[in-house]
């Protein structure tokens, strides 16, 4: 679910661009670069002739699980049920945790670059724009496999507004191959942590999580 509240107020907050409004970003005109300070009264100068007390574990940790859910653009729910699936596999928690939240079928079509931001593939994929080895799927949470194929369908009225998203010039990940003449992609493989440049650190997830 994407965040209700105003998306740039969350990259402020955040103290990390979390992608979220792509045209913007690439222009270099997002709220947090032109206000690179926290929103609200205890913004900018709001700490003045304050001391400032040392952030406590839970503060540092529910930051980092934060960062994550505003970044993929899902829900507090959701990604405590993401933490319970990848605590029940053999891999490293914290890295098969952002694996999963990767392979989101929403965030692959972001990563493809067919759209400029989260909240725009997953428009694409609930109105049924979007198909997986040729087959529509409407679920933004379906998680795309290795060997399964993204392509944006034929004739599809969205099709101006992925070319504008391709125009922006994403850097497509080592783990998918895209094709953006075609508007098709590949899943290679898994990806790996260090093709995942989430803005966060995981482990503080875990503690949270493990905690909490």
């Amino acid at each position: 679910m994407a965040p209700r509240r105003p998306v740039e107020k969350l990259s402020r907050r955040a103290g990390v661009e979390l992608g979220l409004k792509g045209t913007r970003q690439v222009a270099g005109k997002s709220g947090r670069i032109r206000r690179p300070y926290p929103p609200g009264q205890q913004g900018r100068g709001g700490q003045q002739g304050r001391r400032r007390k040392r952030d406590s574990d839970y503060l540092l940790q529910l930051r980092e699980k934060q960062k994550v859910q505003w970044f993929y653009g899902v829900a507090a729910g959701q990604l405590a049920r993401y933490f319970d699936a990848s605590r029940r596999r053999p891999e490293a928690t914290g890295e098969e945790l952002l694996r999963q939240l990767e392979q989101r079928l929403d965030n692959v079509v972001y990563r493809l670059g067919f759209a400029g931001t989260r909240a725009q593939a997953r428009q694409f994929v609930s109105h049924g724009h979007v198909l997986v080895s040729g087959k529509r799927v409407n679920r933004s949470s379906y998680e795309v496999r290795p060997g399964e194929t993204i392509s944006i369908k034929p004739e599809s009225a969205i099709e101006p507004l992925v070319r504008d998203a391709i125009s922006l010039g994403f850097r497509v990940p080592q783990w998918l191959a895209a094709d953006r003449q075609a508007l098709t992609g590949k899943v290679a493989h898994r990806p790996q942590r260090s093709e995942i440049d989430v803005p966060a650190d995981e482990k503080r997830v875990v503690e949270f999580f493990a905690k909490y």
